[in-house]
């Protein structure tokens, strides 16, 4: 029978007790972790988010009634105990915060029952991700997942502190806005009032926060919800967070330099870590040269070389075709692997090409950096290279401001529609596009893009320009994005910004491997939530009002 805790007030977390409150009456609330009846004697240990400790019902010292109901306590009861704090009468718990002292209790109040949940309440669970996310009200009980989340909270309270410091002012910018092509699939939400018309959720609040820099506002920021309907991958969420800056008046150098320093208090801070700034810098060219990728993981080396020149007279039928085909040879040197054993080599194969553990992949640029991108992590995970305790840290930089897509047969942009070329490079914007370097970066941390940016084109030539090698007409440009090529005619001032991922950033913070283990509500790999059940079919009522139709999908016949 549930109890009423009508004239108890908690003094206390749990946690928040210590040796310095021994004597004191206090009066704790939380879930039940643990009881354990040795007759006569019962421990019972109480747990809330800042921890546990351990409350002693004692024959002789405690009423037999009080006793007794403790014995009846299961684990998730919810309790409300007043008592006194003492020195732990047995031995010190030196791996619990309170494990030096513990409660003698003189009232128990069991505020609500629990039925035996499906799997224990405890850290590092073995239980099926599954089964912890159609019960996620329970696994967020967990301590290790409540610590991320507290993490998580932490970081974005002290990333609003110091933005608020230098000047930033936090802006919310609507989450039903106009459908705009370039990226992502968008979410559509349907209007009743606007009978086949939609709105989107937004990817990101980039098109508001560059009108918000046309309004004078100088320096923006939001910690803002984005929305993907992308085809999943594991860790990838259709719903996210990014933490979200804008700046007027700035270049590249002065984005970079804010962002050091607000990760490096974020570092400090959170982990009690220095981060070392200046935090390198390298091209992109540099590094997918180096490392076949634009987000590389600089805790190992391992670097790709080119060895096309040394290999262009072979013979080799897969070496003489990529090279004729303008394509590369490169090769990495996985170094002490050369005893690797055949089973695990050939599990390699999927990579690329394999000699004596010194690995080559012949192809055009793309294909090459890819495969050898993707072979340089999967060794270093296999030799235990990567070390959680270590951040690396490193700015990308010159992006390519357009990248060659076969499936549309055109250039698209790499970020966006509105990031600024490279001055020096705006002599090839015709003859040759694909050579033309962007005012772009993004900052990664061990292998992970966390945050990328650029500055924006505030010239409507150039902007035009930008959008007629995009196979934009005019027209078309001024339909889809009309609302910020008008607030460009007013006087626009030179900016630039970067959004990161609060997710992955945190995620790796907290140490985690997916950054379902930072979100207190994620989605699986089909974007659907098991614990409600979204999405699902609703009113066909809901439908009629919005003027829509369902229309019935069945699977072609094989």
């Amino acid at each position: 029978m549930a109890e009423s805790m009508t004239g108890l007030k908690r003094t206390h977390r749990c946690a928040e007790l210590s040796e310095a409150n021994i004597g004191e009456k206090v009066t704790i609330m939380g879930w039940v972790q643990k009881n354990r009846n040795k007759g006569g004697l019962v421990f019972v240990d109480v747990r809330d988010r800042s921890g546990l400790i351990q409350v002693v019902f004692e024959e002789g010292s405690t009423d037999k009634a009080l006793l007794e109901k403790a014995a009846k306590l299961r684990s998730e009861f919810v309790v409300a105990i007043v008592g006194t704090v003492e020195k732990r009468s047995g031995a010190v718990n030196e791996n619990l915060a309170t494990g030096a002292i513990e409660i003698k209790p003189e009232e128990l109040r069991i505020l609500s029952e629990s039925e035996t949940p499906p799997f224990p309440i405890e850290e590092n669970s073995k239980t099926k991700e599954e089964v912890r996310l159609k019960y996620r009200f329970l696994d967020l009980r967990r301590p290790d997942i409540q610590r991320n989340l507290m993490m998580r909270s932490r970081v974005a309270t002290l990333a609003r502190q110091f933005m608020a410091k230098e000047g930033f002012l936090e802006i919310e910018t609507p989450f039903l806005i106009k459908s705009t092509p370039e990226g992502a699939r968008d979410y559509l939400v349907p209007s009743r009032i606007h009978p086949g018309s939609f709105y989107a959720l937004p990817q990101s609040p980039q098109l508001y926060k560059q009108l918000l820099m046309c309004s004078g506002f100088d320096r923006y920021i939001q910690i803002a919800k984005c929305y993907r309907d992308e085809d999943l991958r594991a860790d990838r969420q259709p719903e996210f967070t990014q933490v979200d800056m804008e700046l007027s008046f700035v270049d590249v150098d002065d984005v970079i330099d804010i962002n050091e320093r607000l990760l490096a208090h974020l570092f400090k801070e959170v982990l009690d870590i220095d981060v070392q700034l200046p935090i390198q810098r390298m091209t992109w060219q540099e590094a997918m040269d180096r490392f076949g990728s634009d987000k590389p993981d600089i805790r190992f080396g391992m670097e790709l070389v080119n060895v096309t020149e040394t290999v262009k007279d072979s013979e080799f039928v897969v070496f003489k075709n990529a090279i004729e085909a303008g394509g590369t040879v490169r090769g990495i040197n996985a170094k002490g692997q050369g005893g690797m054993a055949r089973k695990k080599i050939d599990k390699l194969v999927d990579f690329g090409e394999n000699g004596d553990l010194i690995l080559f992949a012949a192809d055009k640029n793309k294909v090459v950096w890819d495969v050898l991108g993707a072979l340089r992590l999967e060794l270093a995970r296999q030799m235990e290279l990567l070390d959680k305790n270590e951040y690396k840290f490193l700015w990308i930089t010159e992006f390519p401001l357009l990248e060659w897509s076969d499936e549309q047969n055109r250039f698209t942009a790499m970020h966006h529609p509105f990031t600024m070329p490279m001055e020096e490079d705006l002599q090839y914007i015709d003859s040759d596009p694909g050579r033309v370097r962007a005012k772009a970066y993004g900052i990664v941390l061990n292998g992970n893009e966390i945050g990328g940016g650029s500055v924006r084109i505030f010239n409507q030539e150039i902007q035009s320009k930008r959008f007629e090698v995009l196979g934009f007409t005019p027209e078309q440009a001024q339909e889809q994005f009309g609302f910020l090529l008008n607030a460009f005619k007013y006087g626009v001032p030179p900016h630039a910004g970067l959004a990161y991922g609060l997710d992955r950033l945190v995620m790796l913070m907290a140490k985690q491997d997916s950054i379902r283990d930072v979100i207190a509500f994620p989605k699986v790999k089909d974007a659907s939530d098991l614990m409600t059940e979204a999405p699902e079919r609703v009113d066909p009522k809901q439908l009629e009002e919005l003027g829509l139709e369902l229309e019935e999908h069945t699977a072609d016949a094989e």
